[in-house]
This record gives structure tokens, sequence and C-alpha cells, in this order.
């Protein structure tokens, strides 16, 4: 089977990312990432992946004032490195029609909710949580999905429950989504590698 390409694209940490370069390291996912890709300069992602022999990309407003020169340089990088799949890990940037177009059924998105609750334009981040809690709801979860043209609001490829519990915090609760969302990305990007996961209905 050959070996798939990725692109993961993050914002902040790069926890999802590490994730993913652990199992695949360990032989669990058939794939190598060939590119890292930050909208923010500093976030620690591109470290992560420097630091694993993997190239990266600042594609910022510093560098590419022009959202449409950036989505032009984010296909031209795509396109350069072959890319079979484009795995949103904490990407805190919407990606143009082009892309999205060009990329269809191949780009995958992780959010830190049971879409379709706590979804959409705003829903990021510490906000899902704070409205959780907030909304007094039992539990929430990760979601993986295919990524369209709207905000979260392509095909579910799988949830995880995370229950919330009694005296929950932001972080409490934020903490125990992301260790589900490490076991759902790794999960989700192995099975598409491996054709295990329907890309289209």
């Amino acid at each position: 089977m050959q070996i798939k390409r990725l692109a993961v694209l993050v914002s902040g940490g790069g926890s999802n990312l590490q994730a993913l370069i652990d199992a695949i390291q360990s032989g669990e996912i058939s794939a190598k990432i060939e590119l890292v890709i930050s909208n923010r300069e500093q976030a620690y992602g591109l470290t992560r992946a420097a630091q694993n022999g993997i190239a990266t990309h600042y594609l910022g407003i510093k560098n590419y004032p022009d959202s449409n020169a950036r989505a032009e340089k984010l296909n031209t990088l795509l396109a350069a490195h072959q890319i079979d799949y484009v795995v949103l890990a904490g990407y805190l940037s919407i990606l143009k029609p082009e892309t999205i177009r060009q990329y269809e059924g191949r780009i995958v998105n992780i959010h830190p909710s049971l879409i379709p609750k706590y979804c959409g334009e705003g829903f990021y981040g510490h906000h899902v949580h704070e409205a959780v809690l907030a909304n007094g709801e039992s539990e929430s979860g990760a979601t993986t999905h295919f990524v369209d043209e709207g905000v979260d609001t392509g095909k579910i490829i799988y949830q995880e429950r995370v229950p919330v519990l009694k005296g929950d915090t932001v972080e409490t609760l934020s903490a125990r989504v992301l260790t589900v969302e490490h076991q759902l990305i790794v999960r989700t990007v192995r099975d598409l590698c491996s054709g295990s996961v329907k890309t289209s209905e």
C-alpha cells in the first residue's frame, strides 16, 4: 500500500499533531507528514514539527497580508508536496473555497464538541467548553469531520463522548476532551489512510 502524504495545519500547541507524529512513528498510521503549516508564526506546533524533521511553513497576515495570496500559496505548497490528505488539527482559520474544492473529501477537521452542538462561527477552543458548562450539559466530546464550504458542517466521521463532571471548570473539561481528541484524530487519519473511511456518500 502506498504511503499517504499528509499536510497538518495548526494554530497553537500542536498536541494533536504530536499524537499523529507518535502514531506514525509507532506504525499505527501508514503515512508521512510532509509539511506542517500554521497561520500563527509562534505556534508551538511548528516547533514540534521542526523537532521531528518535518518541513514547516508560516502562512499568516504578517507575510501574506492578502487572504487570496495566502490561499494561493497554500494550494501551491499542497500541490508541490503531492498531499493526499489535509488535516486541520486546531487550525483557527477558514480555508478558501478553492482549496476545499481542490481537496474535496480529503480535508478533515477535529472539533471539541459533539457536532451539531457548539460548532460553527465563534465556537472554538475554550469558547466551546465555556458554552457547554454555561448550559449545564451532562456531556461533551469531540468530532472529526470532512471539511466543506460551511463552518463545521461537513460529513461527520467519528465522535467520542466525554462526560461533564460535577465541579468541572473550562480547564478540567478541556483537558479531558483534548485527551479524547488525540485518540480520535489518530483513529480518523489511520482509517483514512487505510481506506476504511469513505470520503464520499
